[in-house]
């Protein structure tokens, strides 16, 4: 992800994706601002969601779980999830990648401010399954990539069809999994 974003530095409008964006970037005010935002936002929640998970940090230094966590939740509440659903709305691949990558965004926002919320009302168990869901559709970033890899080379599809299946692949198997692990994990 890091090789990733750094495709995206210094910001240019003709870049990796975006080089099949001009429409959106000529004609839709903001598109490219918010999508730079989507971008790097993304990446800092993405590492910080990785650490949240350690239970040595959480017991040793439970201030730092704290303060990655509120930077996490901030991020994604005003930076990651609403950029991500403005450009979900243009999103390649007609309606049925907008509808998912706008459902991503929308839940991704449900999920991390339902796992802040429980927590400050001391909901342990809610705010862990909760934040999980949201770290789940956070890592939908690298599953999506991962998916198109392995759809381009063994089916060879055309790339609009790709971008439609990856839009759901890379974040409902997620949620499946995070689900089936609450189930048996946390629910006990």
């Amino acid at each position: 992800m890091i090789k990733i974003t750094w495709q995206y530095i210094p910001i240019d409008n003709n870049v990796a994706f975006l080089q099949i964006k001009q429409t959106e970037i000529t004609q839709i005010p903001f598109y490219y601002p918010i999508f730079y935002v989507h971008v790097y936002s993304s990446i800092f929640v993405l590492l910080a969601g990785f650490f949240q998970f350690s239970s040595t940090l959480l017991k040793k230094f439970p201030v730092t779980h704290r303060n990655i966590g509120k930077f996490y939740v901030f991020t994604v509440l005003f930076l990651s999830a609403p950029s991500g659903l403005f450009i979900g709305l243009f999103a390649n691949g007609g309606i049925y990648s907008k509808v998912s990558f706008i459902s991503l965004s929308i839940l991704w926002f449900y999920f991390t401010i339902k796992g802040f919320t429980a927590i400050k009302n001391k909901k342990v168990t809610n705010h862990k399954a909760f934040m999980l869901r949201s770290f789940a559709l956070t890592f939908s970033a690298i599953t999506l990539r991962f998916w198109k890899i392995i759809l381009v080379h063994l089916f060879h599809p055309p790339p609009m069809d790709v971008y439609q299946i990856i839009a759901w692949l890379g974040w409902i198997p997620n949620l499946l999994i995070v689900e089936y692990y609450i189930y048996n994990q946390l629910k006990k």
